[in-house]
């Protein structure tokens, strides 16, 4: 199959594109701007303004006890939150809203919590505002809040204070992995995080790499370079290598970006706090490696034809779609699977073509894999490879050619006729 024409053509793609300005600062960028968007979402939380809140109850004394709670509660130590507290019965709570509501719609005052007598039995409390689903604030408030309900259901039962403690702690669950290999041991956030790196590293590189030889495509055609070209190689040739130095080009990027995972995984020199430790090896990067390759194949081979039916890029970014979906439905799956990993449709289309490509490296990073669904993975891959790349290349053959109009959908399903 392979022959000094195609490694000739494959070392014009690798070169072209490991010395491109894109490829250099998308590899260098790309990691900057995924942790520097976490750094700078952290510099913006601490920099946010400090909201005012008032905390309005029906009775004094219930009003003292959520102020001695609620001021003395770590979320009085960031600065970035005012209280004023209140006491009030409905009507009186009414007026006060229609007094402060410009101050409410101008943002002087964060929101309102009522806190009224029923919430001794229902614990339902109410808040007004002009953003009510202001989720960060009632995750600061609803720790104390509730502490001062417990107390207060409690007060006239006869109960420790040993056991009011523990009435009002939360529960913490602890995770511990099972496996075959290894024994049993604390498992930290550090597999969830590495699950998110992988499933944007894996959605960019292929968008951007299938982006990439679909543009390749259409200039080597736009320009008439392809005729050139043609005039030394075979389409089939000119395929195989264009998609073949792409594929490695997108591998050695992926490698770079997965470096300092590598230098974690095979180095003892740096250790992670056990909270954030991963249990991956060098192994299940490799198989990332693989199955990646593979996959980009299938894709670049498609994001190829594609190219090569269209004449300039508008309305190449028109008929692509499908492409998309196959892309954007399995990175939504895999991170759906940050909170299901065994969901039925995770282990579904960790196994199918298209999907495998994202999905099964989430799911060997969060839970472990048989070695059977592994090499299945990689099967379905290779078969879907060999029915892809001939249908790619039929049509690929006869649209490089042809130029000056958009061909029609039954005109395209007709040069399947030709033999390859």
């Amino acid at each position: 199959m392979f022959n000094y024409r195609i490694m000739a053509i494959i070392k014009r793609e690798i070169r072209e594109k490991l010395l491109s300005r894109t490829f250099i600062i998308l590899t260098i960028l790309f990691p900057i701007i995924m942790f520097g968007g976490i750094g700078i979402q952290y510099i913006l939380h601490q920099d946010e303004a400090v909201e005012k809140v008032v905390i309005v109850t029906e009775n004094a004394p219930l009003t003292n006890s959520f102020q001695k709670e609620l001021l003395t509660s770590d979320v009085m130590k960031s600065g970035k939150l005012s209280l004023l507290f209140y006491t009030m019965n409905r009507q009186e709570l009414k007026s006060y809203l229609e007094k402060k509501k410009k101050d409410l719609l101008e943002g002087q005052i964060t929101g309102v919590v009522y806190i009224p007598f029923s919430s001794m039995k229902d614990k339902r409390i109410e808040y007004y505002s002009k953003t009510p689903t202001n989720h960060a604030l009632s995750n600061k408030l609803e720790g104390p809040i509730n502490n001062v309900l417990i107390d207060s259901y409690f007060s006239n039962k006869a109960i420790s204070s040993e056991e009011l403690d523990f009435a009002r702690k939360s529960l913490n669950f602890s995770g511990f992995k099972v496996s075959k290999e290894q024994n049993v041991k604390e498992e930290g956030y550090g597999n969830l995080i590495l699950s998110y790196i992988f499933s944007f590293l894996l959605y960019i590189s292929l968008l951007v790499t299938g982006q990439m030889m679909l543009q390749s495509v259409i200039e080597e055609k736009s320009s008439r370079i392809v005729e050139v070209i043609l005039s030394s190689v075979s389409p089939k040739e000119l395929m195989t290598g264009k998609i073949i130095g792409t594929a490695l080009t997108a591998v050695i990027q992926m490698a770079i970006w997965l470096s300092p995972i590598i230098l974690i995984v095979s180095t003892t020199l740096i250790a992670l706090p056990p909270e954030l430790a991963f249990t991956i090896t060098l192994v299940h990067i490799g198989y990332l490696l693989i199955n990646f390759t593979l996959g980009l194949i299938i894709y670049l081979s498609l994001f190829g034809m594609m190219g090569s039916i269209f004449d300039n890029t508008q309305d190449a970014q028109a008929g692509i779609w499908p492409l998309m979906m196959l892309i954007l439905i399995p990175f939504f799956i895999a991170m759906s699977m940050m909170e299901n990993p065994n969901s039925p449709i995770a282990n579904i289309a960790a196994l199918l073509p298209f999907s495998s490509i994202m999905v099964m490296p989430i799911k060997m990073t969060l839970v472990e894999v048989p070695i059977w669904q592994l090499i299945l993975c990689i099967v379905v891959n290779l078969l879907t490879i060999l029915l892809v790349f001939p249908i790619a290349g039929r049509i690929y053959r006869v649209g490089i050619l042809i130029t000056g109009k958009k061909p029609k959908w039954s005109e395209v399903i007709k040069w399947l006729q030709y033999k390859y």
